[in-house]
């Protein structure tokens, strides 16, 4: 499954919600330096769907903000 998100980093909570849109809205708490922003983002998502973080990818934005990320059931 692919789906789209926007990461806010350097946030006082992590989190995921789903927003009107269809997309997803994560908050890490990891700042945006060294991929440590994404690794915390592949954590997020693998806790809210229930699967290993090896099943979850970052497909794009690695630099960005807005993210397209795929999970393997």
């Amino acid at each position: 499954m692919k789906i789209s998100l926007h990461v806010k980093p350097r946030s006082k909570e992590e989190h995921v919600e789903r927003s009107a849109d269809g997309s997803y809205v994560v908050r890490v708490k990891e700042p945006p330096v060294e991929g440590r922003a994404n690794d915390a983002v592949r954590r997020a998502l693998a806790r809210h769907f229930g699967v290993a973080p090896s099943r979850v990818r970052v497909l794009r934005g690695h630099k960005g903000r807005r993210k397209v990320a795929e999970i393997q059931a």
